[in-house]
């Protein structure tokens, strides 16, 4: 079916809302959530269409969050499409079964609408709770708006149960900036979306095999599924370019696969950052470009599998990578540093990179601050020929970090 052929409707639309849609048109079958501020109005959402009878699913009702994904996992495991939603200290309660979850290579997929791990105790948004997965064996991927939201659900579903991969799946969308502010959204049609997705596979089932699950098994076993998590991993970096573009050419919507590249092919200077900040990371290059200054954004879309040659070819001909963190891993860098750091290890080219740490609990970055941001990083760059390469950006001012030793 061609994209012009399609029937679609565009409905203004919160980031939480979006999610429930593409769980609805992708056909789950069984749902259970526990509720926690920013990412409750999904499931009510979902309830809302189970009611009307316009969506043949259950939900399950569970006592907390750890309950929640392991009603999910005993679903997924017998074989139904299963999808839950969590967000800070309620997936860090469910940290457990997100392990159980991977190494048992099963399908399903998770929301999780980031809200910042207190204590103190603090409602707005950073990334500290989605990146703190990163060793989980999760797909991650995370949007820029309430579009993309809506698009990588559908996709997380295609993609985890894709038997090449056969990994659960989380999508990333800031509480409150995405999960409570509403955007347009373009629907498409149920019957595009269950043939875009095809029948729900995955490698075994509880319900028509005899299996043993979590069984002590031994040493070299465990090895042997943990490095078979890893090879999944690398399959599935194919898996999602060819799902996007397919997504792109039945919708017309492709992003790009792993990542997102603005005006990068003669960027001196290249930016990255991920999810809804990115779109005042655009319009801060827009800027700088106007001023002479050649730079460009790499929107990082999925944080496991990890863009390493995206990555590469994107920093291949810039004298200066600078990567925004919404999160910080303590007595570290930023999680995202980190991994384009080890990303152009061996990769024949030296890169001076720098990390800015900004926008921790919810601080909130403007096009503006990052104008001002990345214009003094450059600044000092051209006069000094070298950027400390760990700063804070806060209320205006770029600060070095005085315990990292240059």
């Amino acid at each position: 079916m061609s994209t012009l052929e399609l029937k679609k409707e565009k409905k203004v639309m919160t980031g939480n809302h979006a999610v429930a849609y593409a769980v609805k048109l992708s056909k789950a079958q069984i749902i259970s959530a526990y509720p926690i501020t920013p990412q409750t109005s999904i499931v009510e959402k979902l309830s809302e269409f189970i009611e009307k009878g316009e969506m043949n699913a259950r939900i399950i009702k569970v006592e907390s969050e750890h309950s929640a994904l392991a009603a999910v996992y005993g679903a997924a495991i017998a074989g139904a499409r299963a999808f839950t939603a969590t967000s800070s200290h309620g997936l860090l309660y469910m940290h457990e079964w997100v392990h159980w979850f991977s190494r048992a290579r099963i399908p399903a997929v998770m929301a999780v609408v980031s809200r910042t791990i207190g204590p103190p105790w603090n409602i707005w948004p950073d990334h500290s709770d989605f990146m703190d997965q990163r060793d989980s064996g999760w797909i991650m991927s995370y949007a820029m708006d309430n579009q993309e939201v809506f698009d990588l659900v559908i996709q997380a579903f295609k993609v985890s149960e894709d038997p090449s991969v056969y990994l659960p799946a989380m999508v990333g969308l800031e509480g409150f900036i995405l999960g409570g502010t509403s955007m347009p959204v373009e629907i498409p049609e149920e019957n595009s979306v269950l043939d875009f997705l095809g029948e729900r596979r995955q490698p075994y089932s509880v319900a028509d095999e005899i299996i043993s699950v979590g069984n002590l098994t031994s040493p070299e076993e465990t090895e042997q599924i943990q490095m078979g998590i890893q090879n999944a991993m690398g399959r599935a970096r194919e898996v999602i370019k060819k799902v996007d573009e397919e997504f792109g050419r039945v919708f017309g919507r492709s992003y790009g696969g792993l990542a997102s590249c603005y005006k990068c092919g003669d960027a001196k200077y290249v930016v990255v950052t991920m999810g809804a900040w990115s779109g005042d990371a655009l319009g801060a290059i827009d800027l700088l470009r106007d001023n002479g200054i050649d730079a460009g954004l790499l929107r990082i879309r999925y944080v496991r599998p990890f863009p390493i040659e995206e990555v590469r070819e994107a920093l291949s001909n810039a004298r200066l990578g600078i990567v925004f963190d919404r999160s910080l891993s303590f007595g570290g860098f930023g999680q995202l540093y980190s991994d384009i750091a080890s990303s152009i290890i061996g990769s024949g080219t030296k890169k001076n990179l720098v990390n800015v740490i900004s926008g921790l609990g919810g601080v909130n970055i403007s096009s503006d601050d990052f104008v001002q941001a990345i214009k003094s990083i450059i600044e000092s760059y051209e006069s000094e020929g070298y950027v400390h390469p760990f700063l804070w950006y806060h209320q205006g001012e770029v600060m070095k970090y005085q315990h990292i030793k240059t």
